[in-house]
């Protein structure tokens, strides 16, 4: 059985088990550096668009999970992308959402996996297929951002954390939720309401 179809009988088992409402959300993480976000430009035919570029090889994570149906969202930044962090991450995600059972969607990358993470008890990871990015909505959030990000140049990755906060700060729940909601997700998490 394929991820997409069997998701929904995943979580209509884990809500007869849970004590508490079970919340479907996507994880992933995302890399923003110094290094120039170009994009594709329109310009008059023959005239090639200029681009400031200095290369930087500064850089942080965001490691971040989304409630498609709803639009919530947590994120938090890190040095470095591995299982620590990803620990780091999970303690302050349930936190965050303690009242309730979360289901985190998430790849297959290595450190989510790692035999030394302590998963709390509030908090269920399920993988997704190997090499399927195209059904983690995340994704799409963090093109948006790059997006918005884009063409700017920054001297010091100090002003990049704080402009890319200030982008995150920006959206709306209805914005993420039309960016992440993905129809065989939406459908899935209606086992959750009923």
């Amino acid at each position: 059985m394929d991820f997409q179809e069997g998701l929904p009988e995943c979580l209509a088992n884990l809500k007869a088990g849970a004590d508490r409402p079970v919340r479907l959300f996507c994880q992933d993480e995302c890399r923003i550096g110094l290094m120039p976000i170009t994009r594709r430009r329109i310009t008059l035919p023959g005239v090639k668009p200029i681009q400031t570029a200095k290369p930087g090889y500064e850089y942080f994570y965001l490691y971040g999970a989304v409630e498609p149906e709803t639009g919530q969202r947590f994120f938090t930044e890190h040095e470095r992308l591995n299982s620590n962090c990803f620990q780091v991450f999970l303690n302050r995600f349930t936190e965050a959402f303690s009242q309730s059972h979360n289901v985190l969607v998430l790849d297959n990358g290595q450190f989510h996996k790692a035999k030394k993470l302590s998963i709390p008890k509030n908090v269920e990871l399920m993988f997704l297929p190997s090499y399927s990015p195209e059904l983690n909505p995340v994704e799409r959030l963090w093109q948006d951002l790059k997006d918005q990000l884009a063409f700017d140049f920054y001297k010091h990755l100090s002003d990049l954390r704080q402009e890319t906060r200030l982008v995150l700060r920006s959206y709306t729940n209805e914005v993420v939720r039309s960016l992440t909601g993905y129809e065989y997700l939406v459908e899935a998490t209606s086992v959750l309401s009923s």
